[in-house]
């Protein structure tokens, strides 16, 4: 159970899932779905802090290096394109349009970094990604509940 509540924060922390991948594999593995819920969520909130320190503060030392430049100025682009004119046409509204799309690309790490590259006030950015992976979980939450239990 220890084992299994690890990897569901891992999966729930991780650019490669997020809580899209954490939710599901708790459930699966047998945990209380309720408290997966609350766990897969919380570690994905926490993404938004680390996420908005690395590119503050680390990811501006890092950019000298030609093989880092050129990984990160992909990854702007593509969160730019990714996100489209959504966010920064309706800016928290968007963001939180974006974020809550339980797709992959469009989790907390790509909307901490879209609302990195189009400024959007640190406190609004957070309380979207917060609104948004909310709102994503829920949806997947629910699917993988219903399917687990024969629902669906």
């Amino acid at each position: 159970m220890i084992k299994e509540t690890i990897i569901t924060i891992l999966w729930s922390l991780s650019p490669f899932g997020e809580a899209k991948v954490g939710i599901p594999y708790g459930i699966a593995n047998g945990l209380n779905p309720f408290f997966v819920f609350v766990i897969a969520l919380a570690a994905n909130i926490l993404v938004f802090p680390i996420m908005l320190f690395f590119l503050k503060y680390i990811n501006t030392s890092l950019l000298r290096w030609r093989f880092y430049k050129k990984s990160a100025i992909w990854v702007a682009r593509r969160a730019k394109t990714g996100s489209g004119n959504k966010i920064e046409k309706y800016g928290f509204w968007g963001l939180i349009f974006f974020v809550s799309i339980p797709l992959p690309g469009t989790g907390v790490y790509a909307g901490t970094i879209a609302a990195y590259i189009f400024k959007i006030e640190r406190k609004k950015a957070f309380w979207a990604n917060v609104i948004g992976i909310s709102i994503s979980s829920i949806i997947v939450w629910v699917t993988t509940f219903l399917t687990v239990n024969g629902v669906a």
